[in-house]
């Protein structure tokens, strides 16, 4: 499929669509809430928000990131999501068209992004978010063909696991948890869309940058080596990278050792 200005243009607005029914997700989710009725509303003065009101990145430029009748303000979560999602169906649709590539993939990049911004608020991951995208993982890769269902389920296997061995002898020297349950599935799932071979980058890619991060707030917080920092938006991330540029991250990574 030719790739025309307006065909981009419509798949970064498809894009924006999804980040905003991502940010319905993030919200509600972790409430066990439904994420389907009542309408969106305002958290702090409980007005219905109008269909006007609710267009993506472009009602919050046009209500200065405020609710118009209270004028609480809107987290700066909610436009990054919508954007990042445009830029990521923009990104998805210029590697594989419009075909069922396209389809499953913007389901995985989006849960990632979903599991991502949960963890980060509330230091949880969903099971509903990685136990179906496992699934979906495994299923997807007879469908796709990207990686044979054998390296799907190794990743499973290997993703899972290896992160549970982890929390399992940090647990034991330490005697604290070091790492829940929902990271472990998580990369279980990771494992399940993109095989076992990528598994050990995203790892060290999350860790990488949440030394970075935490160290950072430890500084700026004061709070010493006992804050805790969610890992899910690390893998996330990790995760993100790989897909998008695993080869010249892969490439770059072993040239380091030759």
């Amino acid at each position: 499929m030719e790739i025309t200005p307006y065909l981009a243009f419509f798949f970064f607005l498809f894009g924006l669509a999804v980040g905003s029914f991502l940010n319905v997700c993030i919200y509600r989710l972790p409430l066990n809430e439904s994420i389907v009725s009542p309408p969106s509303s305002c958290p702090n003065c409980k007005e219905k928000i109008r269909f006007y009101d609710n267009i993506p990145l472009l009602s919050y430029i046009l209500l200065l990131g405020r609710c118009r009748y209270c004028k609480y303000p809107i987290p700066w979560r909610y436009p990054a999501v919508e954007a990042l999602l445009g830029v990521l169906s923009l990104a998805l649709f210029i590697r594989y068209g419009l075909s069922y590539q396209y389809i499953l993939f913007i389901i995985f990049v989006a849960s990632l992004v979903t599991i991502g911004f949960i963890d980060l608020n509330h230091r949880i991951i969903p099971d509903v978010l990685s136990l179906s995208g496992i699934i979906i993982g495994l299923v997807a890769s007879f469908i796709i063909g990207h990686i044979s269902w054998l390296d799907s389920l190794i990743g499973v296997i290997a993703g899972g696991g290896s992160l549970f061995l982890i929390a399992a002898v940090y647990e034991r020297v330490t005697g604290r948890e070091g790492m829940g349950g929902g990271d472990i599935k998580l990369l279980a799932m990771i494992g399940a869309w993109m095989g076992w071979r990528p598994l050990l980058l995203v790892v060290l890619i999350a860790s990488l940058i949440g030394a970075i991060v935490g160290s950072a707030f430890i500084l700026i917080k004061g709070k010493g080596f006992h804050l805790r920092i969610p890992f899910g938006p690390f893998l996330s991330f990790g995760a993100l990278l790989l897909f998008f540029f695993g080869p010249e991250i892969t490439s770059w990574y072993f040239s380091l050792f030759v």
